[in-house]
Order: C-alpha cells, then sequence, then structure tokens
C-alpha cells in the first residue's frame, strides 16, 4: 500500500502541465527516431543529454523515459512497413509482421504490435512500481564486493551475447574500459594513457564518447555506404486500424508469454531486448508446429505480438534495475546512468530516500509514456514512414551539427571537438567490422565503479582476493554468470554444428 500511495504523489508531480509536455515530446522524439534506420533510442538520449541541462532533473528523465520507450515503439513501425528495423530488437517483427503488411494487414500488424507493446510496458512499469523499493532495500546488503561481480556479469555477460564474435565484444568491452582509465588517478595522482596532454588530465567525458559513438559513427557510417534506391513507401493495406474479436484472442496469449519472457531480461545484462525478442518469436514458432494448419511464414499474428510485448516489458524492467541498482543493462540505460552523475545523484537506495520526488513521478511517467504512445502509434502509425522523405543528406547534416554544437555547450573547448571527430572515426571503424557498440558503452559507464569497488574491497581485507568471493550474494551472481555463459556457448555450439551439416 505504500508503494501505492507513493505513485499517487507520483503522478500528481508527473501530471503537472510542464512535465506532461515533456512526456510527449519525448514520446514523439522517441517515436520519430526509431522510425529511421539506424537511429535509436541510445543515439536519441546521447544527443539530449547535454542540451537538457537547464532542466529540472525530473523532467530530464521524464523526457529522456519517453524517448526511451518511443524508440521501441517506432522501430516496430518500420519493421513492419518497410522489413527496415531500426534497432536489432525489432527484427524479430520483421519476420510476421513485415508478412502481414505485404498481405494487406498493414494496420491490423501495426495494432498488434501497439497493443503488445502497451501491456509489455505496462505489466513491467507495474511490477517496478512494487518490486523497485525492494530491489533497493537489497541492495543495501551489496559492499565493493557484490559491486565488483554486478560489474563483472554485466562486461562479461553483455560482451558475450550481443556479438555474434566473442572475441570482438570483449575487444570491445576492454576499449569501452581503457577510455574509462584516461586521465589522472584520484587514489594515487598517476597520470594514466594522457599522452602528456594537460587536456586529458581530467578524462575523457563520456558525453563526448558517447555522441561520437552512436550518433557521429553513424553518420559516418551511413555516408560511407553506396546510394541505395529509395524503397516504395506504399504498402498496401486493408485500411481496418484495429483488431477484430478473434484477431485478438489469438494475439492475447502471444502477449502473455511475451511478457514473462522479457521481465527476466530487465535484470540481465544482455545488451538490451534483442535476447527476449527473439525467445519469443521462438517459443511462438514451436508453439505453431503443433497446430493443426500452421501459419508462421503466412503472416501469424502470434509472431508478430510476443517480440513487441517482451521488447517493452525488458526495456520497463530495465529502468528499474537502473533505478534500484544502478546497473544499465543497455546502450541506452547506461547513457541513463551517466545523465544521473552529471546531476549528481547515484541510482540505488539512496534515490528512493533522497529523492523520492523525482523516483515516483518519473515511475509514474512510465504509465503516461505508454498511454501517449498508444495514442500516437494507433491512429499515425502509417505517417510515421513519411520521415523516411527526409532526404539523408539534410537529416545526418542537421545530426552532425547537433553533436558539435552539445559536446561545445558542455565544456566549451575546442580539444573536445577534435576528441568528438577521432572518436566519430573510431565508431564507424566498429560498424563497419561489426564490433558491438553496447559493450563499449557499458564498459565506459562501469569502468570506474569496477575499478573503485575492487580497490576497496581488496583495502578493507589487506589485500586478501578471497573477499571477493565470500559472501552468498557473490555467489550468486557469479553461479548466474556460469548460467549465462553456459547457455551462449550451447547455443554457439549447436549454430556451428548446423553450420557443419
Amino acid at each position: 500500500m505504500e508503494s501505492l500511495s507513493l505513485l499517487m504523489e507520483g503522478f500528481a508531480g508527473a501530471l503537472t502541465p510542464m512535465n506532461l509536455l515533456w512526456v510527449v515530446v519525448g514520446c514523439l522524439l522517441g517515436t520519430a527516431v526509431g522510425v529511421m534506420p539506424g537511429l535509436g533510442s541510445a543515439m536519441a538520449v546521447a544527443l539530449l543529454l547535454p542540451m537538457t541541462f537547464a532542466l529540472d532533473p525530473t523532467a530530464a528523465f521524464i523526457l529522456f523515459a519517453g524517448v526511451y520507450f518511443g524508440g521501441l515503439f517506432g522501430d516496430s513501425t518500420m519493421a513492419i512497413l518497410m522489413n527496415t528495423p531500426g534497432q536489432a530488437s525489432a527484427i524479430a517483427s520483421t519476420f510476421e509482421g513485415h508478412r502481414m503488411a505485404m498481405d494487406g494487414r498493414a494496420p491490423q500488424a501495426l495494432a498488434t504490435a501497439a497493443i503488445g507493446a502497451f501491456i509489455g510496458g505496462i505489466v513491467a512499469s507495474a511490477i517496478v512500481v512494487f518490486f523497485a523499493p525492494t530491489l533497493a532495500e537489497l541492495s543495501r546488503y551489496f559492499g565493493p564486493a557484490e559491486y565488483f561481480a554486478l560489474a563483472v556479469f554485466a562486461f562479461i555477460a553483455t560482451s558475450s551475447v550481443v556479438s555474434d564474435s566473442v572475441p570482438k565484444g570483449l575487444a570491445s568491452l576492454v576499449l569501452g574500459l581503457g577510455i574509462s582509465t584516461v586521465g589522472i588517478d584520484a587514489v594515487t595522482g598517476t597520470q594514466r594513457f594522457t599522452m602528456g596532454a594537460p587536456q586529458l588530465f581530467e578524462g575523457i567525458s563520456l558525453i563526448t564518447v558517447t555522441v561520437a559513438i552512436l550518433a557521429l559513427g553513424e553518420v559516418f557510417y551511413v555516408a560511407s555506404r553506396a546510394q541505395r534506391d529509395r524503397r516504395d513507401l506504399k504498402t498496401r493495406s486493408a485500411g481496418r486500424p484495429w483488431l477484430k474479436w478473434a484477431e485478438f484472442k489469438e494475439a492475447a496469449p502471444a502477449w502473455g508469454r511475451g511478457t514473462a519472457i522479457g521481465l527476466p531480461f530487465g535484470v540481465i545484462p544482455v545488451g538490451g531486448s534483442e535476447v527476449p525478442t527473439f525467445m519469443a518469436y521462438d517459443v511462438e514458432r514451436r508453439l505453431d508446429r503443433r497446430r493443426r494448419f500452421p501459419m508462421f511464414g503466412k503472416g501469424a499474428i502470434r509472431g508478430l505480438a510476443a517480440p513487441e510485448a517482451a521488447g517493452n516489458s525488458t526495456t520497463g524492467m530495465a529502468m528499474g534495475a537502473l533505478l534500484a541498482l544502478g546497473l544499465p543493462v543497455s546502450a541506452t540505460a547506461a547513457i541513463m546512468l551517466a545523465a544521473f552523475r552529471q546531476y549528481g545523484l547515484q541510482p540505488g537506495p539512496l534515490l528512493f530516500d533522497r529523492n523520492p520526488d523525482l523516483v515516483w513521478a518519473l515511475l509514474a511517467s512510465f504509465f503516461i509514456a505508454m498511454v501517449v504512445l498508444l495514442i500516437i502509434n494507433l491512429p499515425f502509425a502509417q505517417l510515421w514512414s513519411k520521415l523516411l522523405l527526409i532526404p539523408q543528406p539534410y537529416l545526418y547534416a542537421g545530426i552532425t551539427l547537433f553533436c558539435g554544437l552539445g559536446v561545445f555547450a558542455t565544456s566549451g573547448r575546442v580539444f573536445d571537438l577534435l576528441l568528438l571527430l577521432g572518436i566519430g572515426v573510431l565508431g564507424f571503424g566498429m560498424r563497419r567490422y561489426g564490433y558491438p557498440l553496447a559493450p563499449l558503452m557499458i564498459g565506459m559507464v562501469l569502468g570506474p565503479l569496477a575499478e573503485t569497488s575492487i580497490r576497496d574491497a581488496l583495502l578493507s581485507s589487506d589485500g586478501d582476493y578471497a573477499a571477493l568471493i565470500d559472501s552468498p550474494i557473490t555467489w550468486f551472481i557469479y553461479g548466474l554468470l556460469a548460467l549465462v555463459l553456459a547457455f551462449t556457448v550451447r547455443a554457439a555450439v549447436r549454430k556451428r554444428s548446423r553450420q557443419d551439416i
């Protein structure tokens, strides 16, 4: 009951005219960015980060949350209409969703995706409301050894799962960790990787890295590709933008199963929504094979409903893990963690105690964002595809301009613009050769936490490394990590076996 009363207070804060405006703006921006392939919520939050310092923290994080959820809705819109997923989390929706669209059922497919995302997000938000405070209370038992174990879990799980090549994932992680160590060591006062440049003594700004890797790197990557023929934006539609009762009954079990599959992955750092969406799709495909008249491959509504619900339930739980544990499970969550730190806030139990107004207004805004996104996407989803008509030179030139203005506004140094350019080229190279970006972002954000935690643990135990594994919580975390790695190895072996057949 206490959570409900606090949530009601949060609604009172979130429904103020200005905060409600930021919810709507965030949802619109997120959806608009999501429908454009290659752009995503991580890039949008990275670009907005230096531009929102004039806002109070509550308004800024309500805006970021709207962008985060809206990006998933927009990704699915283009996956269905154009067979062009905006991000990897929408790939599973293309398999049956685009077939529905090409069969004249585009409005029904869009309605299925919007309702599934709404259900997944609402259920996850409700669970976060009731269990995030409990998680925050549990995190009080976390000491340096436990936080180090969490960081190691995030490092290895993310690096091994989000990339087809584990070495590439680990290389991206090491690169992020290396960037995070540049500057003067706060404990010893030693220069690390500064090459004697005074401009690097304070380290490399996380804002510069995120904007360069996620935004400017994408600009370079798009510019490097040959001009492709623009696809036909006209998709046959039956004109009925709602589901019949029979279609709703067909999709409802898949929405439920997808939501259940996605919830645990909001706490497990596996890089975001990609893994649960594919798992949800695979479960529905296996169930469909047992039916008398299999529908997969012909535009099965369940094959679209489950991944959509799974993706948004994962995102909702990821926000809970970020608030209660300070644990980012995706690139976007990592950037939001950086935003908390920019405002002098640290997610975890102290955030619930010291900033309850911010926390509960943000949690309330999740529910509001789900409703706003449903209103935006059900009647206007086809309209969003028109954003692809913006000429790419204008679109990406504007993004480049905002990259430079955002970074320069935070520091006022030309040196940071040079860093932006250099790291942007690095981001282009990573995209070009298939290196995942999420491990780099996780390493950059959690690297300092891991370093501080292991130092504190060793100092408090007189250098005894056994202190890193001497609590039940660390045993549980490392055991869970072993399970994740075992499943990853098993999947890789099965994939290799199929290739050899």
